[in-house]
């Protein structure tokens, strides 16, 4: 994608981060309006206290229009959680998600973590095949039953090698 620039995510893009949230994961997986409230959390959380020197969150747009997120969040002082990583339907596919990953892992590594971890659901296809191919490694999943679905929950990890850190 041209012209597409990556800026610190501000509470102004919360609303617009729930709202794709919700109605992405609910035209595309099915999910219930349990899913919005949850990401809504996860956002509240981060804008009232993330650290910024271990934690970050970037919104990528072009010419003014959001077309998508990633989030370093401390999961504990070794480890860096992935998370709310999301493109709208036009934005997919560029090469923008690759860029997001890419900027989410060098800032983890920088920031001192030995590693990252992250949730999702196998149905995530897409998702799943670009989080292998940099690295990650499934380290379990399980059967869960979230946001009015049946789904399997997967845990990947990826481990930073001592020259990175």
């Amino acid at each position: 994608m041209t012209n597409v620039t990556l800026r610190r995510f501000a509470p102004s893009d919360l609303h617009w981060l729930v709202a794709r949230h919700q109605d992405l994961y609910a035209r595309e997986a099915g999910f219930d309006e349990s899913f919005g409230p949850l990401v809504a959390d996860i956002l509240h959380s981060f804008c009232a206290s993330h650290d910024p020197a271990c934690e970050h969150g970037w919104m990528a747009e072009s010419g003014g229009e959001r077309l998508g997120t990633v989030f370093c969040m401390k999961k504990d002082e070794e480890t860096a959680q992935l998370r709310l990583f999301l493109l709208t339907p036009k934005a997919r596919g560029k090469g923008l998600g690759k860029r997001l990953l890419r900027e989410c892992m060098d800032f983890a590594r920088a920031a001192g973590y030995r590693g990252m971890m992250l949730k999702t659901h196998e149905s995530h296809r897409t998702a799943c095949a670009l989080y292998q191919a940099f690295g990650w490694k499934l380290s379990g999943s399980r059967p869960v039953h979230s946001y009015g679905q049946d789904l399997v929950e997967q845990t990947w990890q990826l481990t930073f090698q001592a020259a990175e850190i």
